[in-house]
């Protein structure tokens, strides 16, 4: 059965690079981004990278890897999270993500799990969820 788990994250660095599209209609974008996270799952640096498909000035859907390097339930090692996101109008970004197969190192070998996240507009910490199973 998975331990169900919380904490937070702040986002470091934000750096966005624009793709393709004009910038009030549909257009693509990346971005690079480190987050710190605390919590159930200790992380700082983390490593995240997204690829942006607005629909409007302020609305879309973005997907990215996320890598991490700490710990989870108090065990060290590095695993690596898909995310998928929409983001709205409101200024709220709604995430979930799920373990990369195979990913989890060291004491997190065999790590699986899903977990998800309500980013709002002004934050400076952001709430997580996370259902994991450590094998």
């Amino acid at each position: 059965m998975p331990t169900q788990a919380t904490g937070s994250f702040t986002y470091a660095d934000w750096v966005e690079t624009p793709v393709a599209g004009p910038e009030e209609g549909p257009r693509l974008a990346r971005a690079s981004v480190t987050n710190t996270f605390s919590g159930a799952v200790e992380a700082s640096a983390t490593t995240c990278e997204y690829s942006i498909a607005y629909v409007s000035g302020k609305t879309g859907v973005c997907s990215g890897h996320q890598l991490f390097s700490g710990t989870v339930g108090g065990r060290r090692g590095t695993f690596a999270v898909e995310e998928r996101a929409t983001f709205g109008e409101d200024g709220e970004v709604h995430c979930t993500f799920e373990v990369v197969p195979g990913s989890g190192t060291g004491e997190l070998s065999g790590l699986s799990g899903t977990g998800g996240y309500t980013a709002r507009h002004g934050e400076s910490a952001v709430p997580y969820t996370f259902a994991y199973d450590l094998g």
